[in-house]
């Protein structure tokens, strides 16, 4: 009988340190504010380079679930912690940014993810988490509140609102889904021809909607939800929408160009050879 041979699997070492750790976080063994033993101990302990465990220490840390502390003391070293909210949000962001996923799927998400953040909060809110709603929407009215810093209020807002519906997950999905799309909507904030009326309008949906929820209608704040995001989101898919026509438009008429100016210059070279009569 022929020995059947399997694929030997090649892994770089920081991945098997990674695979290691997974592995005790998915066994219970280690758990959020848990502390990894000092570099030193841990990499002969796996039997790793310190190099190789600082890399997948560093991966760690950026998918949000390890903090390093460089030096001595009680709070240095790694610490086990759940932070996904940066960690998805840059995450899709990047992939946003490649292309990954295209401006109408992110729309449609965010649609979907707010409408149910607005209606559970009209139901599940607590009074502090209106105040601290309440707080952001004061300081987006103060006159000299620009751009930049309206568009960090806007998102701190509706991730607010997502944290006060009671479901952890919705809102961290809601926050990295408005964090990938934070600096084209900064663009569109900061292109905007007349800015206070359009900081108006904005403010005035978002203090609707926060009455909205204090007064426990959740069908209605989710219906204006969608309007809001919808209204402005939206026309950012509209301009792009339009200028990938356009580009599209330019493209094929350069080709017909393009072959309208090789077709004269068939026919003129075929006139050229053309015996006389």
């Amino acid at each position: 009988m022929p020995v059947e041979w399997q694929p030997v699997r090649q892994s770089r070492t920081h991945e098997l340190v990674l695979e290691s750790i997974e592995q005790r976080v998915l066994a219970g063994e280690l758990k959020a504010g848990d502390r990894l033993p000092p570099e030193r101990e841990l990499a002969p302990v796996l039997g790793v380079s310190r190099s190789a465990l600082r890399e997948a220490l560093r991966v760690l840390e950026t998918i949000g679930v390890l903090v390093a502390q460089a030096g001595r003391g009680p709070d240095a070293g790694a610490r086990i912690v759940r932070n996904p909210d940066d960690a998805l949000g840059r995450l899709l962001r990047l992939h946003f940014a490649l292309g990954s996923y295209s401006l109408e799927d992110v729309l449609e998400a965010r649609v979907v993810l707010e409408r149910s953040s607005f209606e559970a909060a009209a139901e599940h809110a607590s009074a502090e988490d209106l105040e601290q709603a309440e707080a952001l929407l004061v300081r987006m009215r103060e006159p000299d509140v620009g751009a930049y810093e309206f568009n960090d209020l806007d998102t701190r807002f509706h991730v607010q609102i997502a944290r006060s519906s009671g479901n952890q997950l919705t809102s961290t999905l809601t926050s990295a889904v408005r964090e990938s799309v934070r600096p084209l909507i900064l663009r569109a904030l900061e292109g905007a021809e007349d800015w206070p009326a359009t900081a108006a309008a904005l403010i005035a949906e978002h203090t609707e909607l926060l009455r909205l929820v204090r007064a426990g209608e959740g069908a209605k704040a989710a219906d204006l939800a969608e309007k809001h995001i919808r209204g402005f989101h939206g026309t950012l898919v509209d301009e792009k929408s339009g200028s990938d026509g356009k580009s599209e438009a330019g493209e094929k008429s350069g080709a017909v160009d393009g072959k309208s100016e090789a077709g004269k210059r068939t026919d003129e070279a075929g006139t050229a050879e053309k015996p006389a009569p």
